[in-house]
């Protein structure tokens, strides 16, 4: 291991780069405005209230952005396909999901760098949970 001279900065994480927690809170919070009027994505989230569902979301996206493990130190691995696999995840679904996503992040207001690695990881992680052909 590198051993770091006293008085240098470590490069910041992505987490800190992009404004930590609240960044993120902002996120998944507006995401689930959308979620909310959805008549596809809402009968996915069969909790009459969507706030469990919105902390999940911030609590994975802080830690997998290099922010605090309350995530996995409260309910260990992600395991995201199998988590929802229960739900049928068509085109659709992956559309609609993105479509509040979208509106989520332009929210932010992040700079462009920023927005296209949070967007591409995104796009990327909703692919992954289609798991049905249309």
């Amino acid at each position: 291991m590198k051993e770091i001279p006293r008085g240098t900065l470590q490069e910041q994480t992505f987490y800190e780069q992009v404004g930590g927690e609240e960044t993120f809170r902002r996120l998944v919070h507006s995401f689930y405005q959308g979620v909310a009027e959805d008549p596809l994505l809402r009968p996915m989230y069969p909790d009459e209230d969507l706030g469990p569902a919105e902390e999940r979301l911030t609590l994975f996206l802080i830690q997998y952005w290099g922010g605090p493990r309350t995530y996995s130190d409260n309910r260990g691995h992600p395991r995201l396909r199998m988590r929802h696999a229960p739900f049928t995840v068509d085109q659709a679904a992956h559309d609609a999901w993105l479509k509040h996503m979208r509106t989520a992040v332009d929210e932010l207001g992040l700079p462009e760098e920023h927005e296209r690695t949070l967007w591409k990881y995104l796009t990327y992680a909703a692919a992954s949970m289609l798991n049905t052909g249309d």
